[in-house]
């Protein structure tokens, strides 16, 4: 086609003059290039005690991070200790997140001196980025001042997902020595755990049950483990418990020697809880109705003849007993097992250790119970000797302490005792300061022995042969005899518990009662 007329460019002109200037200036400009994103997966790293059943909420500056309640991106539980979420967020800028956990309890993260940690920031670069960091522990956002000791226990792969697992111990916060009180939950990584504070230094003995001494944890070989023991820091530390074995063959029928007898015993003074007491008979009790015994009465009943009571084994005083007598090593003689309560350390300490045990100091008490109320209605119910001469007091570890104790504000109604592993460390020694104070010597017969594996000479509030030689010599001090009154025995290679007490108590038991009697 040919040149346009000249008289025709006017008005095209004009024409596109008009769409430029007609055009609507409210028009919307075309859509921006569209912003680019980065697909980034979170991987939190949680500390061993999270719940199992633990909600972790992911949250951030970006609306990307408020998921579809407001509040965060739930995070997935992956398995081991690993919780995640993959999301998608805009790229190249500055991201702020935190996470925190809304069940079964809302607590945030907390570093390790227990303050809560502050945000944390990354910037996005990449197509697909992976954002990995760890916490340290869980609290409330104000941070957590006090003491705290995390126990995590692996148990074996044969564990039922139905069976709840239990942290019976020496403490208050342990039960004491409950195998069905201190319940664990169920954490992450196929563990269980629990967080309890105890004061700084506190000497801490227990064991991992399924709820009673007849599920309590086993070495691999199916065999009895002894007290697992800890000494707390006073600051923030985890216990790590491994169970090698559940016992899983039923348990065996009590194995109890001799004529043996209870009674359920509720003390006057309110302050005391009900308990049970066991007794046994020496042979030929029921066969000679007028012949009357000596009595030994021991503390911690529960663990003296029956192991299916027993908290940590027994001492297996029926079968000792039965043959001894049988065998004329030992007077004939009726033992009376007091059972402990939740109220042990309390009852069993003559003045608080402080600021360690609040609770300690009820032993005048218990002594009271004793000498008034339970002792009277053994020698109503059965054929004793009563007088202080015949009349016995023993235990172990604490039970050991208020023996003595016992027996030097009780010199007329308790005359032999048996002071095995005593805590001579309670209250900085305070029974050695007690038999330094003593006016005269005591009609006592006394034994006292230790083992050199029962605790570090290093340590406090352990029992040691350094804490037992001070206690006697101030005995020797005060004018008994080794010998004569007096055994003192160290035993190379003894440990803590109620199997190497059980080991002696066929010694003990034969000094404080030697066949033919001791002359009153």
């Amino acid at each position: 086609m040919g040149p346009l007329p000249r008289s025709r460019l006017p008005f095209l002109l004009l024409l596109a003059l008009t769409a430029v200037v007609g055009c609507d200036s409210s028009s919307p400009p075309p859509p921006p290039a569209e912003q680019p994103v980065s697909d980034v997966q979170f991987d939190v790293t949680v500390p061993p005690e999270t719940p199992v059943d633990a909600v972790l909420l992911l949250q951030g500056t970006d609306p990307g991070l408020s998921g579809p309640s407001g509040q965060g991106l739930e995070l997935v539980y992956q398995g081991g200790r690993v919780f995640s979420i993959k999301t998608r967020l805009p790229k190249s800028q500055e991201l702020t997140y935190s996470v925190r956990m809304s069940a079964p309890t809302a607590q945030v993260a907390l570093d390790a001196v227990g303050q809560a940690v502050p945000a944390r920031t990354v910037t996005l670069r990449e197509n697909e980025e992976n954002v990995g960091f760890s916490v340290e522990r869980w609290g409330p956002p104000s941070g957590v001042t006090q003491p705290q000791t995390v126990f995590v226990v692996a148990v074996p792969e044969n564990t039922s997902p139905d069976d709840s697992l239990y942290l019976p111990g020496n403490q208050p916060e342990l039960g004491p020595w409950d195998p069905g009180k201190v319940k664990l939950y169920k954490a992450v990584n196929s563990s269980y755990a629990i967080t309890l504070s105890f004061a700084p230094e506190t000497p801490l003995e227990f064991k991992v049950t399924r709820g009673s001494w007849e599920t309590v944890e086993k070495n691999a070989e199916g065999q009895d483990i002894d007290n697992r023991t800890f000494k707390t820091g006073g600051g923030f530390e985890r216990v790590f418990i491994t169970v090698e074995r559940w016992d899983a063959t039923p348990p065996p029928p009590p194995v109890l020697t001799g004529n043996i007898q209870y009674l359920d015993v509720t003390p006057a003074n309110s302050a005391l809880k009900p308990r049970k007491v066991i007794i046994w008979l020496p042979p030929g009790y029921e066969d000679n109705p007028t012949r009357r015994y000596p009595v030994l009465y021991m503390h911690d009943g529960q663990n003296l003849m029956d192991a299916s009571t027993s908290f940590a084994g027994e001492w297996g005083v029926d079968e000792t007993a039965q043959r001894l007598v049988q065998e004329g090593l030992v007077e004939p003689l009726i033992i009376v097992g007091i059972y402990n309560t939740a109220d042990r350390i309390a009852e069993y300490t003559p003045v608080p250790d402080l600021p360690n045990y609040e609770e300690g100091g009820q032993a005048d008490a218990y002594g009271q119970f004793l000498v008034e109320q339970l002792k009277p209605q053994i020698d109503n119910t059965y054929r004793t000797k009563p007088e202080g001469q015949y009349t016995g007091l023993a235990g172990s570890s604490l039970g050991g302490l208020v023996s003595l104790y016992l027996g030097m504000k009780y010199p007329g109604t308790f005359t032999r005792l048996g002071v095995v592993s005593p805590s001579v460390w309670w209250a900085d020694q305070d029974i050695v300061a007690r038999v330094d104070a003593l006016p005269a010597k005591l009609p006592l017969r006394i034994w006292e022995d230790i083992g050199t594996e029962e605790g570090d000479s290093s340590q406090e509030e352990t029992e040691t042969v350094e804490d037992a030689q001070a206690l006697r010599d101030a005995l020797v001090r005060k004018g008994w005899a080794e010998g004569t009154d007096l055994k003192y025995t160290v035993i190379e290679g003894g440990r803590h518990n109620e199997r190497d007490w059980a080991a002696r108590f066929d010694d003990i038991l034969q000094f404080l009662y030697p066949e033919p009697p001791l002359t009153p």
